[in-house]
């Protein structure tokens, strides 16, 4: 009798702790449905193409070539710029890097509308081949020559060897400026045979070899011409030994001083 009723007051505890579980359960799901469709509405507001257009750019970087209007011009180019949450920053990253004078590109997006771009630019060591410029280290790079605040050095050779001419440069320059002389073209042609015109118009001829041996041999005829120096044409020192040196006429030296 007593196990009866003790069975029976099981059944009857039972029924409502079953009824309280079920009640929770609907309660949490029903939670998690809002919350999903909640979290489903944001995320398709912020996706939707109307909502959070990228519609400012702030330029930053020390610039001096590159302005607001070309990044804006470079993406443009663009199909379609994206909303804060859809664009690719990579897309822009690439875009921007493709501005002449731009050498790296770093882009991050400000909620909720403007894209901020930090722009490294090249440094134009010198021109190149006519038409390009190179960068410290040799790399050729589209800029505007016409935009350049000062001259620079005329380099030119085959392609792929830019970055030697501009190493040799180096090397050779600091013999010329210690005569008060400046190169303002370095050839290197297809021959591959060197050639130099300096800034007083002599054009030098320096061939394929012994290049160093070369350049010292011409300081040392050069501190020997003396006055004689502004009657030089070129000097050709593609021999073993000694160099030939072609004049200016004497009515052309004279006809110059005139005009000056």
């Amino acid at each position: 009798m007593i196990k009866s009723a003790f069975n029976e007051g099981r059944r009857l505890t039972s029924k409502p702790l079953v009824k309280e579980h079920a009640l929770g359960g609907t309660f949490l799901l029903v939670v998690l449905v809002l919350i999903g469709s909640l979290l489903y509405s944001t995320i398709s507001w912020m996706w939707d193409d109307q909502r959070l257009p990228l519609s400012k750019i702030v330029l930053q970087g020390e610039l001096h070539y590159v302005s607001a209007t070309d990044v804006q011009r470079a993406f443009a180019q663009l199909d379609h710029v994206g909303t804060f949450m859809s664009q690719d920053i990579d897309v822009l990253q690439d875009m921007a890097e493709s501005i002449p004078w731009v050498s790296h590109a770093s882009i991050r997006k400000q909620w909720p509308d403007t894209v901020k771009v930090f722009l490294t630019e090249f440094h134009a060591e010198a021109i190149w081949n006519g038409n390009a410029l190179l960068n410290e280290e040799g790399r050729v790079f589209d800029g505007d020559i016409g935009k350049l605040d000062e001259e620079r050095v005329k380099l030119y050779g085959p392609q792929d060897t830019s970055e030697e001419v501009l190493q040799v440069w180096r090397d050779i320059s600091p013999k010329f400026e210690s005569l008060n002389l400046t190169i303002t073209s370095l050839v290197l042609n297809e021959r591959r045979a060197w050639q130099i015109i300096l800034d007083n118009g002599i054009r030098l001829e320096l061939g394929k070899e012994s290049l160093q041996e070369r350049i010292e041999r011409f300081v040392s005829l050069y501190q020997n011409l003396g006055s004689d120096t502004q009657r030089v044409s070129y000097i050709d020192l593609r021999y073993d030994t000694g160099a030939s040196i072609g004049w200016f006429p004497e009515q052309e030296l004279e006809q110059e001083n005139t005009d000056d």
